[in-house]
């Protein structure tokens, strides 16, 4: 799971992406571009340490969110530039919209509503010109007799009418997600989390004018948490108590992150490993075992479920299977939030 993160200079992504990697971050090496910056989060989850203490594992895996912060040339607003910025982008399962929401002498007064706009439609416009550079091109392998791209033509149709309004394309997914338009990564269809960073006394959201669909928002005092994130458990503790913070920024935002990508997790356990595996919901099981390891998705022949709530009610496997809290599932089964799955295959 990736998630960019974009905003307008000064709105204080740097700032986030310290405070959102800082506590339990690890900075990926070797990143493909020196502006970049990328770290990967520990996903933590009381469901883990409840199976650790049960199984005693040599190995604990917990889920993991990758973050990149793509960063613009300074001084260098062309087209190149913005084309680079965002498609590194494309590449993430969704956004990490940061708009500012505080004043200070280098920024000036804020305007959260006009900044998220202005950023909304710089995607906007990006998404445009991909489809109007794919509908010049069908049409021009269809002049020379090539209609391999023809079907594509009235849902791109649909792509443009939507973006020419300045509408994103997450409000209709129905449109954008169809299969024949697959390999787009439009921006404007991507799940998109807003982080309104607000200064260090302000917890509430700004008043903007315009209702926006298929949209969260989190507040976070950018600041505030960049400065939790260095502390230990006991400042951390204090710290959290002054300034009535009940969540760390981390801990909202994955939250968010996992509703907002519609994700869950289910579990493998035994004496090796204990691991989290954060999949869409709605899932089949065969699909969901191709997670763990293409031999089993290929060799399936059925899948032991037992959820975490009755494990742990029974204290052990054995007790939830005499209980007969067990299941032998098939290939269709819709794996659950919380589901610790044995999978029996043979290849």
């Amino acid at each position: 799971m990736k998630l960019g993160i974009a905003g307008r200079p000064q709105a204080g992504k740097s700032t986030l992406f310290a405070a959102l990697t800082g506590a339990r971050g690890d900075a990926v090496p070797g990143s493909s571009h020196k502006d970049t910056r990328i770290a990967t989060i520990t996903v933590l989850d009381e469901r883990i340490d409840f199976l650790v203490e049960m199984y005693q594992p040599k190995k604990i895996a917990y889920a993991k969110i990758e973050y990149l912060l793509p960063s613009r040339i300074p001084g260098v607003s062309d087209a190149k530039s913005e084309g680079e910025f965002w498609n590194q982008i494309r590449v993430c399962d969704g956004i990490l919209h940061v708009v500012r929401n505080f004043e200070d002498m280098g920024s000036g007064a804020a305007h959260s509503e006009a900044d998220f706009n202005q950023v909304e439609d710089e995607m906007i416009l990006s998404d445009l010109g991909v489809v109007e550079k794919r509908l010049e091109r069908i049409a021009l392998d269809l002049k020379r007799g090539k209609k391999q791209g023809e079907p594509e033509i009235p849902h791109l149709n649909m792509c443009r009418e939507m973006l020419e309004e300045g509408e994103p394309l997450r409000n209709k997914p129905e449109v954008s997600t169809h299969p024949l338009l697959k390999g787009f990564t439009f921006l404007s269809a991507k799940p998109m989390l807003a982080l309104i960073n607000n200064g260090d006394e302000d917890e509430n959201l700004p008043a903007w004018t315009q209702r926006r669909e298929n949209l969260s928002f989190v507040v976070v005092r950018g600041k505030l948490e960049m400065d939790l994130a260095s502390m230990t458990k006991e400042e951390a503790e204090e710290f959290l108590e002054a300034y009535n913070i009940q969540e760390s920024a981390l801990d909202r935002v994955i939250r968010h992150s996992y509703g907002m990508l519609n994700r869950i997790s289910f579990f493998t356990v035994g004496s090796d490993e204990v691991k989290a595996w954060p999949i869409p919901d709605g899932i089949p099981a065969l699909e969901a075992a191709g997670e763990v390891h293409s031999d089993i998705r290929q060799g399936f022949i059925r899948a032991e479920v037992v959820a975490f709530d009755d494990l742990k009610a029974q204290g052990s496997f054995q007790a939830a299977k005499k209980a007969g809290l067990v299941r032998l599932e098939g290939k269709e089964y819709i794996v659950k939030d919380g589901d610790i799955i044995n999978y029996r295959f043979n290849v």
